[in-house]
């Protein structure tokens, strides 16, 4: 039942994240196909579309579409908008991805400005963060870099793809992760909440995806070997909590694989508390 939740949680959140790009490119009456071209590249250099496929992405476009001809009105959308992206880091994606795909085409006409303004009011970005945002934009940065995207993520991603290596997590599994969220300086400054969305996120990635498009997510993620360490570390602590079943091992190996990590850093790093 909580994957399931999980997995809806997701398609909620993707589905207002097109919806946010859509509004922008429509504001003025018309989708350019520049602005298309933007809404699709953009969808594509994010994580949390990782793993959808074109005809997927086809018709979550479809349907948002559509559900936007039959809003009532603006402040109907908004509200909408608001209760599936509960956070401010995914309000804060939303509003960059609308605002990408209204640059997209170097002409920002009044009414999507306009628009831009009111996603601004209704999901609380504050004129200091759609500043940096737009600066991003308008450079040709991606949007991780004013959005901050968090390796947090990616290291709680990690463990559980140990504790879900063996199909059913166990009870010690799942407390040695509260207790290496709670306790490591790594997610030092996470909140309760985003270590739950975190792991929802990641149990519903792997549902979805499947682990070998998650082992090459988090292989481009955790680009330095420090970081890749560091997650190798966390993944130990979750597998000797479960007193290094094969599962575990067999996960362990992929992950050394994937991070390209040697026999005797890997030895070393098991025998760490």
């Amino acid at each position: 039942m909580a994957k399931e939740l999980a997995i809806r949680a997701r398609n909620e959140r993707n589905a207002a994240l097109i919806e946010a790009m859509l509004l922008a490119a429509s504001a003025d009456g018309r989708i350019s196909a520049v602005e298309l071209e933007v809404l699709i590249r953009r969808v594509i250099e994010r994580p949390e579309f990782e793993g959808t496929r074109a005809e997927e992405l086809n018709a979550l476009v479809e349907r948002s579409a559509k559900k936007l001809a039959e809003s009532k009105d603006l402040e109907s959308v908004m509200r909408s908008l608001r209760e599936r992206l509960p956070d401010h880091r995914t309000r804060m994606l939303a509003f960059g991805l609308a605002a990408a795909v209204a640059f997209g085409d170097q002409r920002v006409p009044r009414e999507e400005v306009g628009l831009l303004k009111n996603l601004q009011a209704a999901l609380g970005i504050s004129e200091d963060e759609v500043a940096e945002i737009i600066t991003t934009i308008e450079s040709g940065g991606s949007l991780a870099e004013a959005l901050g995207d968090p390796l947090e993520r990616l290291y709680a991603e990690v463990m559980v793809l140990v504790m879900a290596s063996d199909g059913k997590p166990k009870e010690a599994e799942a407390q040695a992760l509260v207790e290496s969220l709670a306790g490591d300086p790594l997610f030092q400054g996470v909140s309760r909440g985003e270590a739950q969305r975190y792991v929802a996120e990641a149990f519903a990635s792997l549902a979805v995806q499947g682990l070998p498009d998650r082992l090459q997510a988090l292989a481009r993620g955790l680009t330095t070997h420090g970081q890749r360490v560091k997650a190798f570390r966390l993944a130990c602590k979750i597998a000797a909590a479960s007193e290094g079943g094969r599962g575990e091992e067999r996960m362990l190996e992929l992950l050394q694989a994937t991070f390209g990590l040697a026999d005797d850093e890997v030895e070393r790093l098991k025998q760490q508390p």
